[in-house]
């Protein structure tokens, strides 16, 4: 193996590096004429490439036999060095643009709001294990005010969640628009046929909530119409919450998605929130400095495909 040298880039800014580009059609066609035309370039801007080369490197590299210009054995030397520069580096800026997840193994490393992760982590590892077996995710919650932290730390790759735009240090791309609706154990809670708005601001609430405010992550949205509930248990996690309203003379407000989805199995009754409550969209939030990674790509068309599928 070729020992790795320290990188003088002092020098190598001063040589011009698409001289070896030249260098290497020289040796490939032996023919200035024949060179230019592979590069496409005009014969007299190969041969002042030729002219440049000779100096820098101190050697005539080709002398002309006949019609061809045979190659020195200072070039031959050279040319070994240059095709394997020249190859590695061809082959890096394919491999930087092209993703194949058949074949891939790597781990992806997603933070999640509560209810995002409960919906699609499931069906993103049944995606993942019938086309690529290789890939694996590590989902785990992020607090909205420190996912784009954790973007910059490369803690996680990416967020999906209620999440606002970040900084020129990120990106953003809106998956869904959020609706909040209301369930509760009809046991325990007696409610008219359609839920009214003094009925539900008399009742005691569960909500979800992963920051320091009770009310959560409608705060902003209770805050906007100037309502304020009477909540008696806030959790991060929504599992908790209906566990909660299954146990207790509670209500919960809950993102819709959750409430068609996990109402039915914990045997909660549903209503409408009679409040015009509204709340900031899901979206997908990335590091920048991942924009163009393929695999990065792949990964948060999938999660868009998955979110599509699921609405």
């Amino acid at each position: 193996m070729n020992e790795i040298v320290s990188i003088d880039h002092f020098n190598l800014w001063s040589f011009d590096l698409n001289l070896l580009v030249a260098f290497d059609a020289l040796m490939k066609e032996r023919s200035v004429t024949k060179a230019a035309v592979r590069l496409k370039i005009q014969q007299p801007a190969m041969s002042h490439n030729l002219g440049t080369l000779r100096t820098l490197l101190q050697d005539e590299l080709f002398v002309r036999v006949g019609q061809v210009m045979q190659p020195t054995h200072r070039a031959l030397q050279f040319a070994e060095a240059v095709e394997q520069i020249l190859s590695r580096t061809q082959q890096a800026i394919v491999t930087s643009t092209t993703f194949e997840p058949g074949r891939a193994e790597q781990i992806f490393r997603i933070g999640f709001s509560s209810e995002l992760e409960v919906l699609l982590v499931p069906r993103l590892a049944a995606m993942l294990n019938e086309t690529a077996p290789g890939i694996k995710v590590l989902a785990r919650s992020v607090d909205p005010e420190l996912v784009h932290k954790l973007l910059d730390d490369t803690v996680i790759d990416l967020g999906v969640g209620c999440f606002d735009d970040g900084n020129n240090r990120h990106r953003r791309s809106l998956l869904f628009e959020q609706s909040l609706m209301c369930c509760y154990n009809p046991r325990l809670v007696e409610l008219p046929e359609i839920l009214d708005r003094d009925t539900y601001l008399g009742l005691k609430h569960a909500l979800v909530s992963q920051k320091d405010a009770i009310e959560g992550c409608i705060d902003t949205a209770l805050k906007r119409i100037n309502v304020h509930l009477d909540v008696s248990v806030a959790a991060p996690e929504f599992l908790t919450v209906l566990t909660a309203v299954l146990e207790a003379p509670l209500i919960a407000t809950l993102p819709t998605r959750i409430v068609k989805r996990y109402a039915g199995l914990f045997g909660l009754a549903v209503a409408d929130v009679p409040l015009d409550l509204t709340v900031s969209p899901i979206s997908m939030v990335w590091s920048a400095a991942s924009d163009n990674d393929p695999a990065n790509r792949w990964m948060r068309s999938q999660v868009t495909q998955l979110v599509s599928a699921y609405s």
